[in-house]
């Protein structure tokens, strides 16, 4: 019976999550997210050293406005302008996949996106001023027009290049000379079309597409991707498509990622503002408190429960294996070793227990007894306590994870306790029949 329904959800899943997982739009938004990490790590090294709860009683309030100023701008050059980067990467990436020439086309979305960007301040209660672009537009506020204009501006640029609607120069022109000019033509017809987008809108509308595409998809997006329940759809569905030894982060993360980077930048921009964080659901919520304690589905609690409380010789042989890596966030030589792929007897487990974790976690911030992260870029294989701690500048984000710890080794024991005593009864006949033969 067990295994039937397995078949038919082996069935079901496996043709969305390959689809997911081959699209050339979600893998080169994937890569692009994957660009710009290192900058915001860099910023976010920035913001910890700005914001560090001591630096009041260290400091005069002279000197610590003048630190946070000095160092201020680490977070606005890479955070704060993020679409421009994510933009860029959409363009080459996609380029890379269509075999043209990608850093043009990395170099043409990003022209386009700024087509369509205001290039005017509006102060309140004041004249607009001219020529400078608003910080927002070029971060959290035009993440989803900057995407929707990557995607489209390339396979504009690609499908013309593939036409061979191109300058062909003479065999004797240097290469990069003959790059330019054959990327002539796809480069006015498409930028084209953006000025004329933009000249419509502006023009005839009196409005701009980064407001437009505001308004009428990312803040709904963002606000229905920072709520509890499509998050625990999102976590429940990396869980599963784990079980049948899918990478879920990659696939499910691909979808969810510009929504939850979206959140983190607004929280971040705040943050550094106001020292308020306004979501709690955001990227680093989920990497810290999910992948963030062992791995995907927390199995460091699993590791500690096995070497602790099980007496299998197998299990406690992967569960030494498995700790290393796993104080490190790595876990495959536990979803591998144990197994949790495909194992019916972990399944119950391995869904529930981030499940409720992720709950837990919510329910905490959301009242208050734990402050949400602050959205600074913390690398994922940071060990758990100390990415909670720099998570959330706070030694209550460490003390949740703790609690969740002991949440997941709580609901993993009687699993556990079961695969142990059948491993024993298995190890102990095992036995007996070498002594026979001995």
């Amino acid at each position: 019976m067990e295994t039937k329904v397995f078949d038919k959800l082996s069935k079901f899943l496996l043709p969305i999550a390959s689809k997911l997982n081959n699209n050339r739009y979600l893998k080169a938004l994937r890569d692009a997210f994957l660009l710009a990490l290192p900058l915001t790590i860099f910023g976010s090294i920035a913001v910890v050293l700005t914001n560090l709860p001591f630096l009041e009683k260290m400091m005069s309030t002279d000197h610590l406005d003048t630190f946070r100023s000095a160092f201020g701008i680490a977070s606005q050059a890479t955070m704060g302008i993020m679409s421009v980067f994510v933009v860029f990467g959409i363009g080459y990436y996609l380029s890379k996949h269509y075999k043209v020439e990608a850093i043009f086309g990395g170099a043409i979305a990003l022209t386009s996106f700024f087509l369509l960007t205001p290039f005017f301040l509006t102060p309140e209660g004041g004249d607009p001023i001219q020529n400078v672009i608003p910080i927002d537009r070029l971060g959290a506020k035009g993440m989803f027009l900057g995407m929707m204009v990557g995607f489209l501006s390339t396979e504009m640029y690609r499908s013309i290049v593939q036409k061979n609607i191109t300058i062909k120069m003479p065999a004797g022109v240097p290469p990069t000379v003959a790059r330019s000019f054959s990327a002539l033509i796809p480069v006015i017809i498409t930028l084209s079309v953006f000025l004329g987008v933009n000249i419509v809108v502006t023009q005839v509308f009196q409005t701009n597409m980064h407001d437009v595409i505001y308004n009428v998809v990312q803040a709904p997006l963002v606000g229905l991707g920072s709520g509890i329940v499509p998050t625990l759809i999102a976590i429940f569905l990396i869980q599963i498509l784990w079980f049948f030894g899918l990478h879920g982060q990659i696939i499910i993360n691909s979808v969810m990622d510009p929504i939850w980077n979206t959140l983190s930048i607004e929280n971040l921009n705040t943050y550094t503002e106001t020292g308020e964080v306004p979501h709690i659901i955001s990227k680093q919520f989920i990497e810290v408190y999910t992948v963030g304690m062992g791995g995907t589905g927390m199995t460091l609690a699993v590791i500690a429960a096995i070497i602790l409380f099980m007496k299998s010789k197998q299990m406690k042989q992967v569960a030494k294996l498995g700790l290393g890596p796993g104080i490190f966030n790595v876990n495959e030589p536990i979803i591998f070793g144990l197994p949790v792929v495909m194992n019916p007897l972990i399944l119950v487990p391995w869904i529930i227990a981030p499940m409720i974790v992720t709950l837990v976690t919510y329910l905490a911030m959301s009242m208050g007894l734990v402050p949400p992260p602050t959205s600074v870029a913390i690398p994922w294989t940071v060990p758990v306590i100390v990415n909670g701690i720099l998570a959330t500048n706070s030694i209550a984000g460490g003390l949740m994870q703790l609690v969740n710890f002991l949440i997941v080794l709580i609901i993993w024991f009687p699993f556990l306790k079961l695969i142990d005593r059948m491993n024993l009864e298995k190890e102990q006949q095992k036995d007996k029949e070498n002594q026979k033969v001995s």
